[in-house]
């Protein structure tokens, strides 16, 4: 009902254009047309990206300590969940201090499993571990500083958190945070404990 009187208050607008201005009739066409069409396509990416899995993808990375790891191949038994930040990312380091005050009664109850990325670059990337000791996070600290892994998950800007099955699937994700956001992803991992 709201997108109908949006698009109706768009019309008034055109027709108001179309009336003023009878030289651009051209464009104004051009317009509508994209307007109208723009929505639906929209809407239809938006249903058929839901109904699309993605596997985890295989990328090589160093662990902070300098350890290569394969992100596809991480020998952990229950579910995963790779959260993308960086020492300069304010919003990145409160979501991971929140998640660290719950995290062993996470790990206790489901067997889930902490991997923080890292997206910081060369000039930046000696702070991670003075951020990830100082702040006694006992997750997993994978570097990314050439942004491979971040381009194969599709993250564009961070925090960005996914949540993998046992099976290499990523069946959440979320963008940003707030407050809160880690009582949705806890009762995500919950659901995959029940299957």
């Amino acid at each position: 009902l709201i997108d109908f009187f949006i698009s109706l208050s768009t019309a008034r607008f055109l027709i108001l254009l179309f009336l003023k201005f009878p030289k651009m009739k051209i464009y104004l066409s051009f317009l509508i047309i994209f307007l109208s069409f723009s929505h639906f396509f929209a809407q239809n990416e938006i249903e058929n990206n839901e109904s699309i899995t993605k596997k985890l993808p295989s990328v090589k990375l160093k662990d902070y300590k300098g350890k290569v790891v394969n992100t596809a191949e991480l020998g952990l038994k229950g579910p995963i969940i790779f959260s993308f930040w960086a020492t300069w990312c304010a919003p990145c380091k409160k979501e991971l201090n929140a998640i660290n005050d719950l995290y062993s009664d996470w790990q206790a109850e489901t067997g889930v499993t902490l991997v923080a990325v890292s997206i910081d670059d060369e000039k930046t990337k000696s702070r991670v571990a003075i951020d990830v000791d100082g702040k006694a996070w006992e997750y997993i600290v994978l570097l990314d500083p050439n942004g491979d892994f971040k381009r194969a998950m599709g993250v564009n800007n961070v925090p960005h958190t996914f949540l993998v099955d046992t099976d290499g699937t990523i069946v959440y994700s979320h963008n940003n945070y707030a407050p809160g956001d880690e009582e949705k992803l806890y009762e995500e991992i919950k659901k995959l404990s029940l299957k």
